[in-house]
């Protein structure tokens, strides 16, 4: 029988939830709703993502069945905080960050399924899954989870120039690529892969913050 494609456990699910409402929490005290939609629009993207190829990737051991609360934290405590700062700092911060973990998301579960990755630590061929390794598809698949954040956070907001979109992707795409490099050290044991998502989200929070019209 087969496994059912997508599931926390507990303690990842109720993090989710709270981490959710604390992005709910600062749309409500705006009086308007952005952050909370593009939350709702990453968990769609991510849970799409993963059950996309979900046989092809099982076949090739790659599937992650189950998710803890360290997985939701190192890619929700990032967007949560931006959230949270953002009557200071603007929204550049929280739309960047989850630009960031889709790409990375979209990276990791979809790129899987087409190219041939090559390890940036030696630009070698490398087995897909593989922690600091990047393909052609990888990258592409990267760079559309980002821009569709951003196509989210344009539509979101009346009066927003088009070109946003653009730019919420390449922020996004950044903070995926800063991901694969950590990725390098994690394959040395220096870091896990918690850690790595974290510095996807922080990366992407980071640029969206300097670059994006707050």
């Amino acid at each position: 029988m087969a496994t059912n494609p997508t599931m926390l456990d507990k303690l990842g699910l109720s993090l989710a939830i709270v981490l959710g409402a604390m992005v709910l929490f600062v749309d409500v005290q705006q009086g308007r709703l952005l952050f909370f939609p593009i939350f709702l629009v990453f968990l769609i993207l991510s849970v799409t993502a993963t059950k996309f190829g979900y046989s092809k990737k099982r076949e090739m051991n790659l599937y992650e069945h189950e998710r803890s609360w360290e997985n939701v934290l190192a890619n929700g405590i990032v967007p949560a905080l931006a959230a949270l700062a953002a009557p200071y700092i603007g929204w550049g911060a929280y739309v960047g960050s989850v630009a960031a973990i889709t790409a990375d998301k979209f990276a990791s579960e979809l790129g899987v399924l087409g190219g041939q990755p090559i390890s940036l630590l030696n630009f070698k061929q490398a087995k897909k899954g593989e922690s600091g390794c990047i393909s052609a598809f990888g990258t592409l698949m990267s760079l559309d989870g980002a821009l569709l954040i951003g196509i989210a956070a344009f539509s979101l907001m009346p009066g927003a120039n088009p070109w946003i979109i653009l730019s919420i992707g390449l922020v996004g795409f950044a903070g995926s690529m800063a991901d694969s490099i950590a990725g390098v050290l994690e394959e040395r044991g220096i870091g896990t892969k918690a850690t790595t998502n974290l510095i996807c989200a922080l990366m992407g929070a980071i640029l969206g913050w300097a670059l994006l019209v707050s």
